[in-house]
C-alpha cells in the first residue's frame, strides 16, 4: 500500500463529510427543501463519488517531500525560506 493511498484514505472521510455537509446545506436552504427526503440519498452518493478523486489529488501535497521541494525551489530562486512560512 503506497503512502499516497494511505493519506488519501484518511482524507477520503474528511472530504466525504465536508461535501455531504455542503450538499445537505444547499438542499435544505434552497427551494429544494420540499424534496429533501428524495434528494438526501443523492447528496450522499454524489459526495461519496466526488470525495475519492478530491482526496487523491490532495494527498501528495501533504507529504513532506512536496514541502521540501518547494523550499529548495524557493532557495534557488533567492527567496528567503523559513520553516514556519506557508509555501
Amino acid at each position: 500500500m503506497s503512502v499516497r493511498f494511505q493519506i488519501a484514505a484518511m482524507l477520503f472521510l474528511v472530504a466525504l463529510s465536508v461535501l455531504f455537509g455542503v450538499g445537505l446545506v444547499i438542499v435544505l436552504t434552497t427551494p429544494l427543501a420540499a424534496r429533501a427526503m428524495q434528494l438526501t440519498p443523492w447528496v450522499a452518493v454524489v459526495s461519496a463519488f466526488l470525495s475519492g478523486p478530491i482526496a487523491w489529488s490532495i494527498a501528495p501535497r501533504l507529504r513532506a517531500r512536496y514541502r521540501r521541494r518547494k523550499v529548495v525551489a524557493a532557495v534557488w530562486r533567492g527567496e528567503r525560506a523559513r520553516r514556519d512560512q506557508n509555501l
